[in-house]
Formats: C-alpha cells, sequence, structure tokens
C-alpha cells in the first residue's frame, strides 16, 4: 500500500490532501506544528491515518517526523510539503528581520529539511517515489506587501527543479503546486480584515470565487499518483486562469 506524508496536514489545503489521499487508498501520516489538530485529521481519516507533530523548520524534528512514518508505516512513497505561514502585509521596508527571518524559516528551509530527509529514504528503499512542495502565484509573480513569502515561494520553485533534475533517474519525481487564492481559515481572517471584506480582491478574479482547498488537493495527489508518471519539475499553477503565463 502507499505510504503518504503531509505537512501542514491539520487545516487547509493539507487536511484536503491527507483526506484525498487516504480516499485513493494510501496510508497517511498527517503532520502539523498545532498537534491537537493533525490528531483531529488522523481520527476522521481512521485507521489508515497517523498523526505526528513536527516543526518544518527545525531539522530535527523534521527528522523524526520521517523516522514516525516509517516506522507506522513502513515506508515513504509521496511525500507533500504543505506547511507553511503568511506574514501580514507592509511596504518593503517596514518588515522586520524577525519576520523575514521566520517565513524563511518556515516557508523555504523547511521544505528544503523536508526533501533532505523524504530523498534520502526514498533512495534507501530504491522503489521510486513522489514529493509534491507547496509554492504560491507568489511563486512567480510578487505578494503585494510580502517580500519575504515572496522569495520563499519563489525558492520553492528553484529547490524543486534542483531536486528533480538530481533523481530523476532513481524514479523520484518533485514538482511543485502553485494555488491562488484558496478559502482556508487564514485567507478567511486575511480577506475579514480588509475595509471591503476582500470584495475587490475577489472582482479580480477570473473566475470570480477562491478555490476550494479540496481543488488544490487534487492537483497535488494528481502530481504524486502514476497518472502524472512522466511529470518532473513542474510548476502547476492552480489559481483560476489569475495568473497567465
Amino acid at each position: 500500500m502507499t505510504v503518504a506524508l503531509v505537512t501542514g496536514g491539520g487545516s487547509g489545503i493539507g487536511q484536503a490532501t491527507a483526506r484525498l489521499l487516504a480516499a485513493r487508498g494510501a496510508q497517511v501520516v498527517v503532520a502539523d506544528v498545532d498537534e491537537s489538530a493533525a490528531q483531529a485529521t488522523a481520527a476522521e481519516i481512521g485507521p489508515a491515518a497517523a498523526a505526528v507533530a513536527v516543526d518544518v523548520a527545525d531539522a530535527a524534528s523534521v527528522a523524526a517526523m520521517v523516522a514516525f512514518t516509517v516506522e507506522r508505516f513502513g515506508g515513504l512513497d509521496w511525500a507533500c510539503n504543505i506547511a507553511g505561514i503568511a506574514p501580514q502585509p507592509k511596504p518593503f521596508v517596514e518588515h522586520s528581520y524577525d519576520e523575514w527571518h521566520r517565513t524563511i524559516d518556515v516557508n523555504l528551509s523547511g521544505v528544503f529539511f523536508c526533501m533532505q530527509h523524504e530523498l534520502r529514504r526514498m533512495l534507501e528503499q530504491a522503489r521510486g517515489g513522489a514529493i509534491v512542495n507547496m509554492s504560491s502565484g507568489a511563486g512567480v509573480v510578487p505578494a503585494p506587501g510580502q517580500p519575504q513569502y515572496t522569495a520563499a515561494k519563489h525558492g520553492v520553485l528553484g529547490l524543486t527543479k534542483q531536486a528533480a533534475q538530481e533523481y530523476a533517474a532513481a524514479g523520484i519525481r518533485v514538482n511543485a503546486v502553485l494555488p491562488g487564492q484558496t478559502e482556508t481559515g487564514p485567507m478567511r481572517a486575511y480577506l475579514d480584515a480588509m475595509p471591503d471584506g476582500g470584495e475587490k480582491m475577489l472582482r479580480r478574479l477570473p473566475m470570480k470565487r477562491m478555490a476550494t482547498p479540496l481543488e488544490i488537493a487534487q492537483a497535488v495527489v494528481w502530481l504524486c499518483s502514476d497518472d502524472a508518471s512522466y511529470v518532473n519539475g513542474d510548476s502547476l499553477v492552480v489559481d483560476g486562469g489569475l495568473i497567465t503565463r
């Protein structure tokens, strides 16, 4: 049976991905910095899922997460690196060093640490695998008021391409998903904080609505699956047509 690992699996896109993976027959480790959220998601899925706490910005915590996955289900076939944070938007010159550092630690270094440990395990198994990293539309165009988020999400694409070329011959595919605005708790809070409740932003979306977490999860799971067996090093934009390139 396929064994899948999902970081950020306690809520939003990560939670939707964990649910969908399990529905498609995978055994799933739900990893999240919020252990109670991870446990709730795993309990909802049932015996095919297990929960583990992880701080992706801590390499030792990431190593323990991968070790837990292997111990619990006997291996690792698919890894979905979805955990991330977004800073409050403000002018470029007003962001502090601490704000820069925390976002880069989680959104970029976290993906690097996860990939290192996931790749090592997949190489040891010698049966291939698939990794999907969560970038963003901010991986190809700037996120207004969020320079560190833009830098991190651009960096995720670089890591994805690097690993995709290095490990293709080992049968390991590495791709990225770039979602647009998605109906998650943090996004809803961000919109609610706007004077117009986000109406102006929503009006500029070509489909006049945000994505659901499931719509993004479907792209992630497809990239993991054999249906995408010759897709490697790709940056799949899933944003309803907002960014056309």
